[in-house]
């Protein structure tokens, strides 16, 4: 991994810890608590999917990983964020 995608990586992160945070607990909760799915967001970032394709897998990972209701428009807005860091 160049410095660039180590940065890019840092960045998913940060983005899925403040910003997406489905489940409401960054103020709360370990502060690994979404690492998990940041190579995957990372990695479709890397192939350039769509805001609407990550937007869906984030959307997947709200409600059938970890099962809450789920906000199909705060996972588009995380997606654009995500994708406006990758152009940077």
């Amino acid at each position: 991994m160049n410095k660039e995608q180590k940065e890019l990586y840092k960045i998913v992160d940060e983005i899925l810890w403040n910003e997406w945070d489905p489940i409401g607990i960054n103020k709360i909760a370990p502060r690994d608590e979404y690492q998990s799915y940041v190579p995957q967001i990372f990695s479709m970032l890397n192939q350039n999917k769509t805001n609407n394709e990550i937007a869906d897998k984030l959307y997947k990972i709200e409600t059938e990983t970890i099962g809450v209701m789920g906000s199909f428009e705060n996972c588009l807005k995380t997606a654009k964020k995500l994708t406006k860091e990758k152009i940077k």
